[in-house]
């Protein structure tokens, strides 16, 4: 636990896409945090802290920051799949509490020898799944809450994007080490969301493909999940979907809830938008919202429009300050990021076998 007063002092571990887009703004603009320094030896990545973050500090790599561990409260670890679990375990070694980018390890196991090591010391240690503060999905779990769809049946949700041409780097790589594809990309996204909506996962069904010339890794994947209440979730990441599903198609004994489009909070930072800037943070237009009704498609005036919730990122780093200053629990444990790891490996089991996995309940 740390007291109120200054700023926590946070260490931020890479500066491509998830630390200059997503952590660096997001620790900027949240209350009692301070970004204190970049780990980045890169020339172009460190002109481009210091252009947004004038008073940033530099290291060239995390084992600087342990040698003045007094000097940080917190480190976020935004570089590679394969270096979270080893920069996290030399953190948690070294008396900081972590925040680790989705996926945080690249198998449960390692996942909850982390979460093992983190309760030993007594330290924080979170995973940022952001997703579960977009917008659809808050509106989402409003409309669960309310019983607005009576019994939910099927989830159906789908992250899938065009892009026919391979990007390059680690994340399309077919190296296991470097634990790229969309299963463990934006599959840990569609996984985490469906776990915290519908609970623990029994049985897993995957189907994997690699589409596009040239990829090692895979790029359309489908997961099937039966939840151990019943409810049934169909989850799709794709890179190659020339035409796009509904981002959320949720069927219940009532109603249904259907939604298009993306929280707009990733393309409002990558255009250099900010919370906090005065602009009404993560709001759609009306245009954008679902529909609720049953018997008739939206897309030919079935249902009512529901307005979205704003969607809210800046809610994640709030309640890591919180947890810090109080002990309280962080808004996602390394436990549940276990449990969704749990699925990402038994929906590549499914996947390479050809065959339904069956998953005992985590106490």
């Amino acid at each position: 636990m740390t007291g109120t007063g200054t700023p926590l002092r946070v260490g931020l571990v890479g500066y491509g896409l998830a630390g200059s887009v997503f952590h660096a703004p997001l620790i900027a603009a949240t209350e009692g945090l301070a970004l204190d320094t970049v780990v980045t030896s890169n020339p172009e990545r460190r002109h481009q802290a210091r252009a947004e973050f004038p008073d940033v500090r530099f290291a060239d790599a995390p084992e600087e920051l342990w040698d003045r561990a007094g000097e940080l409260d917190l480190i976020v670890i935004a570089s590679p799949n394969k270096t979270h679990v080893p920069i996290a375990t030399a953190a948690l070694q070294a008396g900081l509490p972590v925040v680790v980018d989705k996926p945080l390890a690249g198998s449960a196991a390692e996942a909850r020898e982390l979460a093992a090591l983190a309760e030993e010391r007594g330290l924080l240690l979170s995973v940022f799944q952001n997703r579960r503060w977009d917008n659809d999905f808050l509106t989402l779990a409003r409309l669960i809450e309310a019983g607005e769809l009576g019994d939910v049946q099927r989830f159906e949700s789908r992250f899938e994007r065009w892009r026919p041409e391979l990007k390059g780097g680690w994340r399309e790589s077919g190296a296991a080490e470097e634990i790229g594809g969309l299963l463990y990309d934006l599959g840990s996204h569609v996984v985490d969301q469906a776990l915290v909506l519908f609970g623990p996962a029994v049985r897993v069904y995957a189907e994997s493909d690699v589409r596009r010339p040239g990829a090692a890794t895979d790029d359309d994947t489908f997961i099937a999940i039966t939840h151990a209440n019943g409810v049934r979730s169909h989850l799709y990441a794709s890179a190659t979907t020339a035409q796009l599903g509904p981002r959320f198609r949720v069927l219940g004994s009532a109603a249904g809830y259907v939604k298009y489009g993306l929280d707009p909070q990733e393309a409002d930072l990558r255009e250099g938008r900010r919370p906090g800037d005065g602009a009404p943070w993560g709001v759609e237009p009306e245009s954008q919202w679902g529909r609720v009704g049953a018997g008739e498609s939206p897309l030919t005036g079935g249902g009512s429009p529901v307005e979205t919730e704003p969607g809210d990122y800046p809610a994640y780093y709030a309640g890591i300050a919180t947890a810090l200053r109080e002990g309280t629990a962080p808004p996602v444990t390394a436990r549940e990021a276990a449990a969704a790891l749990d699925v990402l490996e038994a929906a590549r089991r499914s996947a390479r076998e050809g065959i339904a996995v069956t998953l005992e309940v985590q106490a």
